[in-house]
């Protein structure tokens, strides 16, 4: 058994409170509401910050109104975990004016991933409260993936861990090494990662560092990657758990996998690729925050919830 060292939240049971609050950009309100609908049928009360639904430009709401939102959900007793509705842009404006003292007195999950990452290194940075990268994530055909739901559940709910299997269609699976460590896993979106370099990001000593991506340019993650390797962020991790590379252009696929190649194998740290984590097709959730064990030669990671 992995053992926990991130402050446990309390874990959810049924009729617990469950908060959707739109820390970045506004919402398709329909989608929502189904995704919603899917959380409360797991025996959950689900409710809504006053801005969830807000339009500001391409934010839900102002800074003010967004940073509103969470700190009450923070702040509230009842809420017993904050569902961010979607990611987008604009959490990073926030993420420093979280009520960081009630949510160490109060621990309670963050649930949300890509631009949510901001939230999560900040969190991390501040209190040490685990979250969960990821979401009711959807397909085409009604909104909802079961297993991703379930999983999410799992974790909310119960304790134990959860061992997530390299796919080897994933095009980063290819860069899986050898070698067994174990640290907290830390990360999420490589683009916040890279935004919150130098005044958002916690201390990746002893760190499995999580990393993905959507909308990649060969460009902008070398610039990324360069800045954090050269800045010394990365100093001190003892792995990299390498999830979804997405693009639009499949012919960069290639590139985008030799170029994470030459960065990450300068880290002379085991990496563990293709894991079911990001943008592509089907991504589940996973504890962020948490003690993990990479293990590159079986091709999987453990991860404590």
């Amino acid at each position: 058994m992995i053992a926990q060292s991130a402050p446990a939240f309390k874990k959810l049971k049924a009729g617990d409170l469950i908060r959707y609050v739109s820390p970045a950009s506004t919402p398709d309100r329909e989608t929502t509401l189904k995704r919603a609908d899917a959380v409360a049928a797991l025996g959950f009360n689900v409710d809504f910050g006053p801005n969830a639904f807000s339009k500001h430009g391409w934010l839900a709401g102002t800074d003010e109104e967004r940073i509103s939102d969470l700190n009450a959900a923070i702040c509230d007793p009842n809420v017993r975990a904050i569902f961010a509705t979607r990611g987008g842009k604009g959490s990073y404006r926030i993420a420093d004016q979280l009520n960081f003292e009630a949510l160490r007195h109060d621990p309670k999950p963050s649930v949300g991933f890509s631009d949510i990452t901001a939230l999560h290194l900040m969190v991390s940075k501040q209190c040490g409260v685990a979250g969960i990268h990821g979401a009711v994530f959807g397909d085409a055909t009604d909104g909802i993936d079961q297993e991703n739901l379930d999983l999410l559940c799992t974790m909310l709910t119960d304790t134990g861990e959860k061992s997530f299997k390299t796919r080897p269609q994933e095009p980063t699976a290819s860069l899986t090494t050898k070698g067994t460590v174990q640290g907290r896993l830390i990360g999420g979106n490589l683009d916040m990662i890279g935004t919150m370099a130098g005044w958002g990001l916690p201390d990746l000593s002893g760190a499995i560092l999580l990393v993905e991506a959507v909308d990649c340019q060969p460009g902008r993650v070398d610039r990324v990657l360069t800045s954090l390797r050269k800045a010394g962020h990365l100093d001190g991790i003892v792995g990299v758990a390498i999830g979804q590379f997405t693009t639009t252009d499949p012919a960069h696929a290639p590139r985008l996998v030799a170029l994470l190649r030459d960065h990450l194998e300068k880290l002379d740290v085991p990496m563990l690729g293709g894991l079911p984590f990001g943008h592509g097709k089907l991504p589940l959730s996973v504890p962020v925050g948490t003690c993990a064990r990479l293990e590159a030669g079986s091709r999987e990671l453990k991860v404590a919830y």
